[in-house]
């Protein structure tokens, strides 16, 4: 087991040790406050290694040049968390997410939802252009991993919603693990230690599954709104193992399109061939 994958193991067992210790307090006065909250303290310290060292790519890895691939979508998209603007790109090496970023359709301006502060708190993942795009390979590959089981829940685009999603259901899906994180999920073996993972894809939508290979260009999912995601997007990322949990990020480029900014609107040529 790699350091990685050791420290996120460890952080999500103090976060269990951290409830056993309140549900013994609360019901036999076993544990006095403040002490469980030493797990809590521990639980930190360790994610912080592991989102400041240990996940962040080696001096050699941080200076390879962007793998060139195909973009995952077809159509008029706009970035979110983009790597052109910081790294890493969502604030955290974890996950293997350094170079990380997410996608949202706007077939033209208007067309998604805006944020609300209040009302309505949530909405259908179906009120979202993205819901139900196809997602494609981005080269010829392997999948290596294929996750396609879990619902598509409703938006977290109010401010009680995001901030549910930041603190009590965060918390949870870091505890559950990187399935929770990223929901229904892919991972393509693209070759030379690179590895393409998407997020957040809807479910009983995946085409393919763990062993088959694929051309550049073919659909694989459908974009959805399952595991930790406020709406419906595509979280795309390249890096160096098929386990997120032990993986460092790989800077990557879309042929033809280069990586947007945030806010940046772009338009993905169709690419689109049938599956194998």
């Amino acid at each position: 087991m790699s350091a990685r994958k050791l420290g996120m193991v460890t952080y999500r067992a103090l976060w269990l040790v951290f409830f056993g210790l309140v549900a013994a307090d609360l019901f036999f006065g076993l544990v006095g406050f403040p002490w469980y909250f030493l797990p809590v303290v521990l639980a930190y310290a360790v994610i912080l290694l592991v989102n400041r060292w240990g996940g962040a790519p080696d001096t050699a890895d941080a200076a390879r040049a962007p793998v060139e691939v195909a973009a995952p979508v077809t159509g008029r998209w706009s970035a979110l968390n983009s790597p052109a603007d910081r790294t890493p790109s969502h604030g955290v090496h974890s996950y293997g997410q350094t170079f990380a970023i997410d996608i949202l359709a706007e077939p033209e301006p208007g067309a998604r939802p805006a944020f609300r502060w209040l009302w309505p708190l949530a909405r259908h993942p179906q009120d979202f252009p993205a819901y139900g795009a196809p997602v494609l390979a981005v080269a010829e590959a392997t999948v290596v991993r294929a996750e396609d089981r879990q619902r598509d829940h409703l938006s977290r685009t109010s401010l009680p919603g995001l901030l549910y999603l930041m603190l009590p259901e965060g918390m949870v899906r870091e505890v559950a693990g990187v399935r929770r994180i990223l929901g229904n999920h892919l991972v393509l073996d693209l070759g030379n230690d690179t590895y393409a993972a998407y997020a957040h894809l809807r479910r009983g939508s995946l085409t393919v599954g763990a062993g088959d290979r694929v051309r550049a260009g073919q659909v694989l999912a459908r974009c959805g709104n399952s595991g930790n995601s406020s709406e419906p997007h595509l979280h795309f990322q390249l890096m160096d193992g098929p386990d997120p949990d032990a993986a460092r990020g790989v800077p990557f480029t879309w042929r033809g399109i280069g990586v947007p900014r945030n806010g940046e609107t772009f338009e993905a040529p169709p690419s689109v061939t049938a599956p194998t």
